[in-house]
């Protein structure tokens, strides 16, 4: 095979095109507002590599407010691989981060053995589940909890809450998802305070719902139950933490189907380690 040369350089908005072209051959559920999001927060890191005039490979790295970096959309060409274009972005991301006292990312099984060699280690995994259509609607909301919408006042308030839970401030996706999906984002009150949210976004293949985040299973539950209500007959995905079995069950009932599982890592150590009994969705593996 002849040795590949290509450079790397930082993502703009005009690579938006080939990053939907690299993100769509994997199947994968990205659009165009999604690579948007990571490359205008200046904070975050954004690479492609370029083999003459072609983007052949890209990586992404979130900057939730310098402690925890989230890397994620690691791909290159099927004509490209095995020629060392991913370990030249990882090496060049991951130099970039130095400042950040954490580094995560969620890999599929595969990756997870080139990670490790990063010095990744494992947290925890995750479970895919999609589903075509509800096949069981789920349960009626409980008089007892208030259920709205979430509103831009409450951006802040919700923010604080997914900081506890997550182990980072990550404002700058609760206000990217909040902004641009309003009819997604819910939160279930109780006594006045903010005791679970739901966020979500859309597609190119999926719904997606999540992060999901609360004090109980319930709570979880409930949201979950009113995202999919604005979903009826259309195609959905969710991320749940694998040690969520009640809620894995539930989703199956309800015509979910597992599809691939991902392995939540840290690189070196794990100093924001936040609550994972309170998060039952993630947001998704490119955004934590």
């Amino acid at each position: 095979m002849n040795e590949l040369s290509f450079t790397l350089r930082p993502m703009q908005l005009s690579d938006v095109e080939a990053g939907m072209r690299l993100s769509t051959a994997e199947g994968w559920n990205q659009t165009e507002k999604d690579w948007k999001f990571f490359i205008e927060n200046p904070h975050n890191i954004c690479v492609v590599a370029q083999a003459v005039d072609k983007v052949i490979g890209t990586t992404t790295a979130i900057n939730y407010a310098d402690q925890i970096a989230w890397i994620g959309m690691v791909l290159v060409d099927k004509n490209y691989r095995g020629r060392g274009v991913s370990k030249t972005l990882l090496e060049n991301v991951l130099e970039k981060l130095k400042h950040v006292k954490s580094i995560k990312l969620d890999a599929t099984s595969a990756g997870r053995e080139v990670y490790k060699k990063f010095g990744f280690k494992d947290k925890y995994s995750i479970t895919r589940m999609t589903c075509s259509r509800i096949k069981n609607f789920p349960f009626a909301n409980d008089k007892n909890y208030l259920i709205d919408s979430i509103k831009t006042k409450d951006i802040n308030e919700i923010a604080g809450f997914d900081e506890a839970v997550f182990g980072a401030n990550r404002k700058q996706l609760i206000e990217y998802l909040i902004q641009q999906y309003p009819l997604k984002a819910w939160q279930l009150k109780r006594d006045n305070n903010i005791v679970a949210f739901a966020l979500g976004r859309d597609g190119n293949k999926y719904h997606h719902i999540g992060p999901v985040i609360g004090e109980t299973i319930h709570d979880a539950k409930m949201l979950i139950s009113k995202a999919l209500k604005r979903l009826n007959n259309q195609p959905v995905v969710v991320d749940v933490l694998n040690d969520k079995t009640e809620l894995i069950n539930w989703l199956q009932s309800l015509g979910f189907i597992k599809q691939r599982e991902f392995i939540r890592m840290y690189k070196n150590e794990n100093p924001f380690p936040g609550l994972p009994e309170k998060y039952f969705l993630i947001g998704g593996p490119e955004f934590g």
